[in-house]
């Protein structure tokens, strides 16, 4: 598995006269790694003899010490394989299968100046690899500054390679449309980047298990080679720790088809196991909220005539959440803050006193009354500082009036997160620097603390650490709904398409579905709406995997069409089993999902702006049961500019040997209950 090859090119800048080549395959053999100390640390990557990562470097700079970088060689590399399978407490599936193999790399550098030493960890997967940096404890290294780091991804043909992506480092956070280019036209790119090479092959760069580091982006330092740009503090240090430290994991998804991707556990296995130990609290539902209405100028945030957070509004939706059985009602608005100019309000807002005109007692009281909890809400404005002062007792408000989720807020421009130091000097950072990894993760553990689940909005990108701390429930992290009532553009019909297999490959996202009525602001191709069928929002409760999904849209517009309704009080949001059946990125996806703990499984299918039809082999259903399929999907004439809202609602008996053909309109879709008769 594992060899060392002695070359015989002669290096420059080691002590060593020979180079030195590690390799690993994955546990298929088809995924080969090779790791080299010609000149510099490097590493390559094939797929079935394909090149996939050529010749690309690893290491890191530090301020004040010399770089880890030329002259390192290889001086012992260790091996082993794992196989286990472990169980997430919700999720796309139940048990999640862990096989790899695994090298240890350790680099090192003996002259009269430095004897430094440097590890990196590889571990291969069927489905692609993951690597880090280990810094032990040495001489001249404790505490410490990065300042760089090497590590690349050089590609080959970057201008024949396909690559869907968003800018990194920008004002609006990780809220992009997606930009279709080659490899070569990419600046600076959030992960997860994915690409798909002309042979078909296709890749996602992205990191796991994102801890007091800063964020990985993507630059191009030149054509094709792709290099780690970590976002840095106010100061420009990119991290500040101490040894010994561990990077997070750096990862490379790799398939030879699009659907392969959407198949991928690599990001939850490099991640640790719980911490939190037992989670049984932490509750996987749909929920409503008064929240939709604020965004098309129905209701504001704000005290006044149109203020949404009111007791009677609370119980009103309360009322309707108890009679559909959904579990929460989330109320944003409620506390003291909100008035005027809130997107800069973050010094004001005060997480435990509510508005006059809302009762939390009251209404906490009575939705335990119906069997509906309150869904809580801080918005921080992007005053850090101010939150986390007020956190413990906010918290504990919360938990006592049976609080158990929590969406949080940062809506700040990028680089605009306030932190106040010691000395009361104000600085400002980036929602993805090492500072706001930790604000972050500090909001959920103390969280935990009162038994209480944290939905993130305009978070730090997901890195499977949902794992480790399952009350991290979901987050945002991308363009969402709210984009479609006010977005301008609104998000095109594409993007539901390129999520599943960017943004979706690092976790769930609360992306808000189910809006019902697209008139708000008129139909047309230029207004802002959602760009869809009334099908394809159906779709979505099933392609974009969140444990937490929103009936986003008013009560009244679900109450005006109960028929079409009916799906989304039937859909679950927690997983036995999770496949992809189909799809290309930016084109169309089918996923199917069956029901935890149960037998019944969910299809959900969309397509961009382009009409399709999708011939679907039902092999995933139980080869012994017969189930009801109960479709929703787009009638004959819909499409999704003039005649959004015609829908076909049938239903078949059917079995694992039966093929279901299903017409998708322009960005339209269906979704299917297959109920175990």
């Amino acid at each position: 598995m594992n060899k060392i090859i002695i070359s015989l090119s002669l290096l420059l800048f080691s002590n060593n006269i020979f180079a030195q080549t590690v390799e690993l395959s994955s546990p298929d053999g088809k995924i080969v790694l090779s790791v080299n100390d010609e000149g510099k640390p490097s590493y390559k990557i094939s797929l079935s003899g394909e090149s996939i990562i050529k010749t690309s470097c690893l290491g890191m700079a530090f301020k004040n010490t010399m770089p880890f970088s030329d002259g390192f060689t290889i001086s012992s590399s260790q091996e082993k394989s794992a196989k286990s399978v472990w169980q997430l407490p919700w999720g796309e599936r139940k048990n999640v299968t862990d096989h790899h193999n695994e090298l240890l790399v350790t680099f090192s550098k003996n002259d009269k100046s430095n004897t430094n030493k440097f590890k990196v960890r590889f571990r291969l997967f069927n489905d692609g690899v993951g690597f880090r940096y280990e810094v032990p404890k040495q001489e001249g290294l404790d505490q410490v500054e990065i300042i760089n780091e090497f590590t690349e991804f050089a590609i080959n043909d970057e201008k024949k390679a396909t690559a869907w992506w968003i800018p990194a480092r920008g004002w609006n956070r990780y809220e992009y449309i997606y930009n279709t280019t080659d490899v070569a036209s990419v600046d600076r790119a959030h992960t997860p980047f994915t690409f798909k090479l002309d042979s078909g092959t296709h890749i996602s760069i992205h990191e796991a298990a994102l801890v007091d580091y800063a964020a990985m982006t993507i630059n191009q330092k030149r054509p094709g080679v792709l290099k780690a740009d970590l976002t840095p503090w106010s100061d420009g240090i990119l991290v500040k720790t101490k040894t010994d430290f561990k990077s997070p994991w750096r990862t490379i998804q790799i398939s030879k088809d699009a659907v392969g991707l959407l198949n991928s556990d690599l990001i939850l296995n490099l991640n640790e196991p719980n911490k939190l130990g037992d989670v049984s609290w932490v509750e996987p539902a749909k929920y409503v909220g008064i929240w939709w209405g604020m965004h098309i100028n129905a209701n504001t945030w704000g005290s006044g005539a149109k203020h949404g957070a009111t007791t009677s509004e609370a119980m009103r939706y309360i009322d309707f959440a108890a009679e559909h059985e959904f579990a929460g009602v989330l109320v944003e608005g409620w506390n003291v803050g909100w008035d005027g100019d809130w997107f800069f309000n973050g010094d004001v807002f005060n997480f435990s006193k509510p508005y006059d005109d809302f009762d939390i007692a009251a209404v906490s009281a009575y939705g335990k009354k119906k069997g509906v909890q309150l869904i809580g809400h801080h918005e921080t404005s992007g005053n850090v500082t101010n939150y986390r002062n007020q956190m413990s007792d906010a918290y504990a408000l919360y938990e006592k009036h049976g609080v158990k989720q929590i969406k949080t807020g940062y809506v700040a421009d990028g680089g605009d997160i306030k932190r106040i130091d010691k000395n009361g000097i104000v600085h400002k950072e980036w929602h993805d620097s090492q500072f706001m990894v930790s604000e972050y993760l500090h909001s959920v553990t103390e969280a935990a603390k009162h038994k209480i689940s944290i939905n993130t909005h305009e978070p730090i990108k997901d890195t499977g650490l949902r794992r480790t701390y399952p009350n991290w429930i979901s987050r945002e992290g991308a363009r969402g709904q709210e984009f479609n009532a006010w977005g301008t553009p609104p998000n095109p019909p594409e993007h539901t398409t390129i999520l599943p297999f960017t943004r979706m490959l690092s976790g769930p996202m609360d992306f808000t579905p189910g809006i019902f009525d697209m008139s708000f602001n008129g139909l047309g191709d230029k207004s802002n709406r959602p760009q869809t069928t009334l099908s394809k929002q159906l779709a979505l409760y099933v392609v974009l995997y969140s444990p937490i999904q929103m009936a986003a849209d008013l009560p009244k517009n679900y109450q005006a069409n109960l028929a079409a309704f009916q799906f989304i009080k039937d859909v679950p949001t927690n997983w036995e089993e999770s496949k992809a059946i189909a799809g290309e990125v930016g084109e169309y996806v089918v996923f199917a999902r069956q029901k935890r703990d149960g037998d019944d499984w969910f299809v959900g299918a969309l397509t961009d702006e382009k009409a399709r039809t999708i011939t679907m082999k039902l092999d995933f259903l139980d080869k012994s049961k017969r189930y009801q399929a109960q479709i929703y999907r787009d009638g004959k004439n819909a499409e999704w500019i003039n005649n959004p809202y015609e829908m076909i609602i049938e239903n078949k008996i059917v079995t694992a040997k039966d093929e279901l053909i299903l017409p998708l309109a322009t960005s339209g879709g269906a979704a299917i209950r297959f109920k175990a008769l």
